[in-house]
């Protein structure tokens, strides 16, 4: 009978209020009112989903740690009418953690190490003390202030050095038992990032499984890659090593940690919170405010979906997860150290809200919005050309399954891509109407916001303050666009003969333009706004460029206007005929930078629609530079008379030429986050300073020409724009004649041809040499060269007028 009363007592006594208390020192047998609290999360939702009321719901959190024994799930049966709502009582005094707190007998082991037994059967991934992640027994050790892996200093050209790679067979053969051991490479062209395990060696090599972390995947960067979790290579202070079969854990701690004292945390969930929801049922109002996150498992072995024809592949997780979501939130709150993703929305979801968090040292990226592939019509994955005779050629989604009209919002957002370097601050693909405002993002591996192609557009970035980006990758910006879309594929002359017959169909995926304005970015390792493959339909207005100019490569109308490019340019590569593109009204520091603009439009053919009516910070030849291209007649040259550049304000004062020209004051000294703890603690870029009498001019390159074809070595942009690396060596066909035998047998204009009959042509003075040669012009060729960012090979013989292939 106590029983029943009991029970009774428990079902019945949820306050009247729909106030649910959650502490500590609660218990999960008592009713969660204030004097009674329950003690865990789980028991709250429980107590919750019995509220039968009209009213809000709201589950109050007092001060302290809760560890989730499990993810915690929401589904329909959480809907509130109301609205479910879970608030810290004390914003930032509630940590929600997806690890375990160790007790753990220490002993000391030998030089410095010490070991303990664990007793739980755990894997463990991460290791916690005294709230700071520690590093696993790594090889090269980290050197404080480097970038890439935290151990090199990032360099384009950097050298191999025996010494510091862990492939090296002198250094395998040191490792008793390197089973369950990670390697970490970078992509050869440093666009991302690879991650293997090892299986075991043979003669001195490593058996490894992995490497599909990339969706144009290569072999493994020579100089920069990184091997842990190996014994032997416990080192240094801060460093362990978690030896599963005799669950013995070493650990090398700081001199100002006292071990024995320490507080020890390892982590054991992937995902803290999840929205699990359906298109038919989806979960709806459900908020949270006010909490600090922590402690998800690192995931970049999961990380294998190819998304839609961009470089990424994706693991469809984080600490905090949307899956068919409607009207839910997460603001005011902390999201630290998590090991992969750390807000993941995903597939269907709509009006998703994060506003006013700090997201800091993320394993993976920071903010993903991700459709499900499904959406796609015509689907293709990885760097590849279009069939275009079977093309769907229905405009829009197949299916509703991806996020929409989601906000991110007040947003610090820095130091993500710990672990995985393919990721960003913020990162949209197979989505619409996704709003990025007043969000500071920096320190990056790779870009502050990327979007990954162009479904299905209407996006909007803001207010924002993006800088100190690319910084161990490469050929990127800190805002990175890919346009992969139905209507592209990796040929210029292609795509415009395409669009000619069917000049509709760069609108088949985007459904509305992507609006680019008043911001600020800077990339000092790319550029610092980079429209990348066929990028097509946007607006880009009332932004500051700090340091590399914004790239325009392939793509359909975009509308570039009132930007203020410092010390910097326009790079325009590779563009299609009748393209729509506008350049109008915007402040630049000296001549264009174009790479390969004549693979596809004549040498005195006209760019784009419209680029006109812009300042230059220069000199005349500057600006005259591109007339032949239809470039502006209308520009003028001349001091724009900033009102305060040393202090980043850019209005320029009455005065200014840029007015005559149609230029618009606008001010970005507000752009980053608002609210006021996170305003305190954000950091800001650094100012350039601004040189007025221009930047440097770009000189005229030594070609040769051979067999009616002009050759040279590739330069600046253009290894971007061809897909090469800075060493990869080869030599660029600028122009080749039809009536040449290199044409006949198969080569073409834009081709970089690295290797000819075996021999390498790394530079002038090899083809040189090639030319001084008697038999310069045989019957057999063998040519392997790169063409549009992919190698190939040409084997023909040729004699008089006939050629096969």
């Amino acid at each position: 009978m106590r029983t029943l009363i009991l029970l009774a007592f428990l079902f019945s006594s949820v306050p009247a209020a729909a106030q649910i208390f959650v502490a500590p020192n609660g218990n999960d047998r008592y009713p969660g009112t204030a004097s009674q609290p329950v003690a865990s999360l789980q028991k709250a939702q429980e107590l919750a989903r019995k509220v039968a009321t009209k009213q809000p719901v709201k589950v109050v959190v007092k001060a302290g740690t809760y560890y989730l024994p499990e993810t915690l799930k929401f589904t329909a049966a959480d809907n509130k009418p109301g609205g479910l709502f879970f608030e810290a009582e004390k914003e930032g005094t509630v940590t929600i953690s997806g690890g375990k707190k160790l007790q753990l007998n220490w002993t000391p082991y030998r030089s410095g190490v010490f070991v303990a037994t664990v007793k739980d059967a755990l894997s463990i991934d991460q290791l916690f003390v005294n709230g700071r992640r520690q590093r696993m027994a790594r090889f090269p050790n980290v050197r404080e202030g480097n970038a890439v892996f935290d151990a090199w200093v990032l360099d384009h050209q950097a050298t191999y050095d025996s010494t510091m790679d862990p492939l090296h067979p002198g250094r395998i053969r040191k490792w008793n038992r390197p089973e369950g051991a990670y390697v970490h490479a970078m992509h050869d062209l440093l666009w991302g990032d690879m991650h293997w395990i090892v299986n075991g060696t043979k003669d001195d090599k490593l058996d490894l499984t992995g490497g599909w972390q990339n969706n144009r995947p290569s072999k493994m960067h020579p100089v920069y890659r990184m091997v842990e979790n190996v014994f032997e290579e416990l080192d240094v202070p801060g460093e362990w090593f978690f030896d599963q079969a005799q669950r013995k854990i070493y650990y090398y701690p700081d001199k100002d940690v006292d071990i024995r004292k320490a507080t020890i945390e390892v982590v054991i969930l992937r995902h803290l919170v999840e929205f699990n929801g359906r298109i038919e049922e989806p979960v709806k109002n459900i908020h949270w405010k006010g909490f600090v996150f922590k402690h998800t498992a690192r995931t970049f072995m999961e990380n294998k979906e190819p998304l839609q024809r961009s470089d990424w592949t994706v693991y469809r997780g984080g600490a905090m997860v949307f899956n068919g979501a409607e009207n839910c939130s997460v603001t005011n709150s902390e999201f630290d150290h998590a090991g992969g993703n750390t807000i993941f929305v995903n597939g269907y979801n709509r009006n998703i809200t994060v506003k006013s968090c700090y997201i800091h040292h993320s394993g993976a990226s920071g903010v993903l919005f991700v459709g499900d592939s499904s959406t796609v019509r015509s689907p293709l994955y990885g760097y590849v050309r279009q069939n275009y005779s079977n093309l769907d050629t229905i405009r829009g989604p197949r299916s509703e399954a991806y996020p929409r009209d989601c906000l991110v919002e007040d947003c610090l957002i820095t130091q993500t891509g710990r672990d995985e370097k393919q990721t960003a601050g913020v990162h949209i693909s197979l989505a619409a109407n996704i709003r990025i405002n007043h969000c500071a993002i920096y320190d990056m591996p790779r870009a502050g916001i990327n979007i990954s192609e162009g479904n299905f557009g209407g996006h909007i970035i803001e207010h924002s303050d993006i800088f100190n980006t690319v910084l161990e990758t490469g050929d990127h910006g800190s805002f990175n666009s890919w346009g992969r879309d139905r209507y592209w594929t990796p040929d210029g002359r292609t795509v415009s003969e395409v669009i000619a017959k069917h000049p509709n169909w760069h609108w088949l995926d985007m459904l509305r333009p992507n609006i680019i304005r008043n911001n600020r970015w800077r990339c000092d390792f790319g550029w610092d706004i980079d429209l990348d493959d066929g990028s097509s339909h946007y607006r880009i207005y009332n932004n500051v460029l700090l340091a590399r100019g914004l790239k325009l490569r392939e793509g359909y109308d975009r509308i570039v206007t009132n930007n203020i490019i410092l010390n910097n340019s326009l790079h325009p590569h590779v563009w299609f005929l009748q393209s729509g593109d506008v350049f109008r009204n915007n402040i630049v520091f000296g001549a264009y930078r174009p790479a390969i603009m004549n693979q596809v439009i004549p040498d005195s053919g006209k760019w784009g629609l419209q680029i006109d009516s812009n300042l230059f910070v220069s000199d005349q030849a500057q600006m005259r530079k591109f007339l032949k291209n239809g470039c502006d007649t209308h520009s003028v040259v001349g001091d724009p008379l900033f009102v305060d550049a040393a202090n980043g304000d850019y209005r320029v004062q009455p005065a200014s030429p840029a007015l005559l020209v149609g230029f618009k004051n606008f001010s970005t000294l507000d752009v980053g986050v608002v609210k006021s703890s996170l305003k305190t603690i954000a950091k800001k870029p650094v100012l350039p300073v601004v040189s007025i009498k221009g930047i440097d001019k770009q000189s005229g390159q030594r070609s040769i020409r051979w067999m009616d074809a002009l050759f040279r070595e590739p330069v600046g942009d253009e290894f971007s724009a061809l897909g090469i690396g800075y060493t990869d060596g080869g030599l660029l066909v600028v122009t080749l004649s039809d009536s040449s035998l290199l044409s006949k047998i198969g080569v073409k204009q834009g081709d970089v041809i690295q290797v000819l009959n075996g021999k390498l042509l790394n530079n002038l003075a090899d083809l040189e040499k090639w030319i001084s040669m008697p038999n310069n012009k045989p019957a057999e060729w063998t040519i392997e060269l790169i063409r549009n960012q992919k190698k190939e090979k040409i084997i023909a013989f040729y004699t008089n007028s006939k050629s096969s292939h």
